[in-house]
């Protein structure tokens, strides 16, 4: 049994994320394999596919082939424990992904290798670089044509900012693809079954020479600074690269690193005094039993199953008896615990997405996670008023999960959600009437502008047409703007009231 210090050491707790069809589903599947926790690769081709990715258990994701939810995945290669998150591809859940991001210690960057960088890519950098975690590129879909991986790489450090560092190099791509050459180790892997093309080879040792003579030097601490990114080149639909991306991110990513908390402490993995954070909540990963996991990252200190914590926003004192790891859908009650690790907390309703949790008496608490302000509202409506006891669980548990938000009209009872894309509302519906067998109609209230204002500052007159008066799920009041120019409207009106774009 390995020590703490041990544990520690061998622990790699990384995101994927790509734009959305760049493979990043894909080569998460690989990576189980490599672990043998599945005993083969189904790639996600949209309805009607028999075979459905592991990181994608909700129906909808089962129906349409995407990826709306981040899954925890975990497993166990060459002594090295390995926690992967599989963020969302698609782009109206990047709230989701960017509090993902917050609870891991390097990314894994998929990029499609006939693309290069596309928007979501770029966007999701920008979140990682500000963090300066380690990012490790890999470059898919070397199987089918692709761009010149020069121009890739050139595309990269240009457009995202960072340098890169090749690992290994294609050789061709699609049709003439003859393999990878391993820069670090200086050999030719073979693409099995590849039509001999030896021209292609001599191209690419020109190539080499280029990157060796006039490329960036190889630098561990600028990788753990964010500064240099590892490129890899493969092919994870046909498993050709994977191996060795894996082994070498297994050599250069960091282990957990120290989290600093709101009063600039930083606390250490190997500190005594357990502390984490819950970065997500889930509804119903089990159907049969509607049960809510909250998803905590460990940040120091060692969990041991039936522990006693506090509940830093509340000080409430709890039993943490009933905790479990994940496989995806699938799950097992875990004795203890260790810095990188994530759990997952039964919950009846204690905790909200950005809780600290911590043992022993000395308080923690870690900063706040992103939230985004919704642009897109619609009212929402029960279609059956039989059914309102399931029609508000469902509403109450999903707004939890903090991809939606609610807000009610100031004086009735209307229920009305705010959403930053428009798939998130056709998520909520699938949700409501597959979940909580509640069948629910929406009325479009377009875009809006939401601002939260002091309800010392509110006076109910100041409500009209242009500028509805709502209130938030705490009861803080929110005026949802028709457009900027009837917010500066207002602010020229009332120009001693301070609007705030969050509460």
């Amino acid at each position: 049994m390995e020590n703490f210090q041990e544990q520690l050491k061998d622990r790699r707790t990384f995101a994927i994320i790509s734009h959305p069809d760049a493979g990043k589903t894909t080569l998460t599947e690989q990576l189980l394999l490599h672990g043998g926790v599945i005993r083969e690769a189904g790639t996600v081709k949209g309805r009607g596919s028999n075979k459905l990715a592991s990181s994608d258990w909700m129906a909808i994701e089962q129906q349409r082939g995407i990826s709306v939810t981040s899954s925890v995945l975990q497993f166990d290669y060459e002594g090295k424990r390995i926690n992967i998150l599989d963020t969302p591809g698609h782009e109206d859940f990047s709230e989701d992904t960017y509090r993902t991001l917050m609870a891991v210690d390097s990314v894994v960057m998929v990029v499609d290798a006939a693309k290069g960088i596309e928007p979501q890519t770029k966007k999701l950098f920008e979140i990682v670089s500000q963090r300066g975690i380690p990012v490790f590129t890999f470059f898919n879909k070397i199987d089918r044509d692709a761009r010149h991986p020069l121009d890739l790489v050139d595309e990269l450090e240009s457009t995202l900012g960072i340098q890169a560092y090749p690992m290994n190099w294609p050789v061709g791509s699609g049709h003439i693809l003859q393999g990878i050459y391993d820069l670090r180790r200086q050999e030719l892997i073979d693409f099995p079954n590849a039509t001999p093309h030896p021209e292609v080879v001599d191209e690419t040792m020109d190539e080499v020479e280029l990157l060796q003579d006039a490329g960036n030097d190889f630098d561990q601490e600028a990788i753990a600074k964010g500064k240099l990114t590892p490129v890899f080149f493969g092919s994870a639909l046909v498993n050709f690269g994977v191996t060795e991306f894996l082994r070498e991110y297994l050599n250069y990513a960091p282990s957990p690193a120290a989290a600093k908390t709101v009063d600039d402490r930083e606390v250490q993995p190997e500190d005594e005094q357990f502390t984490g954070f819950v970065f997500k909540i889930q509804a119903n990963m089990d159907p049969r039993h509607r049960d809510r996991i909250a998803f905590v990252r460990i940040v120091s200190g060692e969990f041991n199953r039936g522990m006693d914590v506090t509940l830093q926003r509340n000080g409430k004192k709890m039993r943490l008896s009933n905790v479990t790891q994940f496989m995806a859908e699938e799950r097992e009650n875990v004795q203890t615990a260790v810095p990188g690790d994530i759990i997952g907390l039964y919950d009846t309703g204690n905790f909200q997405i950005g809780d600290t949790i911590f043992s022993g008496k000395k308080a923690v608490q870690f900063p706040e996670l992103p939230t985004f302000t919704p642009e897109l509202f619609n009212r929402v409506i029960a279609k059956d008023v039989m059914k309102q006891k399931s029609y508000h669980k469902g509403i109450d548990q999903l707004v939890q999960e903090g991809t939606i938000q609610l807000y009610k009209s100031w004086l009735g009872s209307d229920y009305i959600i705010g959403a930053v894309g428009q798939l998130q509302f056709e998520v909520f519906q699938f949700r409501m009437e597959n979940e909580y067998n509640t069948e629910i109609q929406f009325e479009p209230m377009g875009s809006k502008v939401a601002r939260w204002i002091d309800p010392n500052q509110l006076d109910e007159k100041m409500s009209s047409t242009r500028n509805l008066l709502v209130k938030d799920r705490f009861d803080n009041p929110v005026f949802l703007f028709e457009n900027k120019f009837a917010m500066n409207w207002f602010m020229d009106k009332y120009p001693d009231v301070e609007l705030e774009e969050k509460m």
